[in-house]
């Protein structure tokens, strides 16, 4: 049976609104003729007429965030504690078998910015698509933000999972989820204006922090989600294994059998 892949990753790019200003990442390319001399310093009297076309190597210093571009959050950047008291693991502990499984998408575009899903939500799109939850299904939620990445206004676009939300999918076994928004949560730009009003520190970070309850990961910056079905494929978003860290990036795929 042949196989689709449809990657789900944006690409690191820099200079473009991917992130909040100050956390946007910055890439240093250096070309072929630039790192010349760098080839050259390695073997003594080795002149850079030598090398083919005068040519060293291609590279690029990265200057980033491990939260810059498609990644893996884990519930150490929740909060220090999950599972109800318990050290949150780090990016390098969470388990592959997490990383790896069958995938069911949210379709909730019709969302307005900033509004925030609930359990009902949740219910009602599993109904519509005929799924029923399994334990280690991937779930990804397709959001008005996944249309808008790169422009002005990403930052601030889609919705959010509330933490009953979230809660609703840890409780029936899932462990991986994720969204093509900048947060899981709905934009801090919408929040601020609710805890403005409500002065209410719980709406901050609602869903992040049900990882307290229940340990879990999420993806965050996903892509091309408007190209899956509801369900009938598999997601693979292994992260990069960065010892003690918050999150890894990921190449995230869905796979399909055509």
């Amino acid at each position: 049976m042949a196989r689709r892949f449809i990657d789900l990753s944006v690409p690191l790019e820099a200079g473009i609104a991917s992130d909040p200003p100050g956390y946007t990442p910055e890439i240093d390319y250096r070309d072929h003729r630039a790192t010349a001399g760098d080839v050259t310093a390695f073997f003594d009297g080795l002149q850079v007429d030598d090398l083919p076309g005068g040519e060293g190597w291609a590279i690029e210093w990265l200057k980033l965030t491990t939260h810059t571009g498609t990644h893996l959050d884990a519930p150490y950047h929740f909060h220090s504690t999950m599972n109800r008291g318990q050290r949150s693991w780090t990016i390098d502990e969470v388990p592959l078998e997490w990383c790896f499984n069958p995938g069911v998408k949210l379709d909730f575009r019709g969302f307005d910015d900033g509004y925030v899903a609930t359990a009902d939500d949740v219910a009602a799109e599993l109904a519509r698509i005929g799924h029923t939850l399994k334990p280690l299904d991937i779930v990804v939620v397709n959001t008005a933000a996944g249309a808008a990445y790169g422009q002005n206004d990403y930052v601030g676009k889609g919705c959010g999972m509330g933490r009953e939300a979230t809660l609703y999918l840890l409780e029936r076994g899932v462990r991986v989820a994720g969204t093509d928004a900048w947060s899981w949560d709905a934009p801090f730009v919408h929040t601020k204006k609710k805890y403005d009003q409500t002065r209410d520190p719980g709406l901050i970070w609602e869903g992040h922090r049900a990882s307290m309850e229940i340990g879990y990961c999420h993806l965050e910056k996903l892509a091309n989600l408007d190209q899956l079905p509801g369900a009938g494929f598999q997601v693979a978003c292994f992260p990069f294994k960065i010892k003690g860290a918050s999150a890894g990036f990921t190449r995230a795929v869905a796979i399909l059998d055509d």
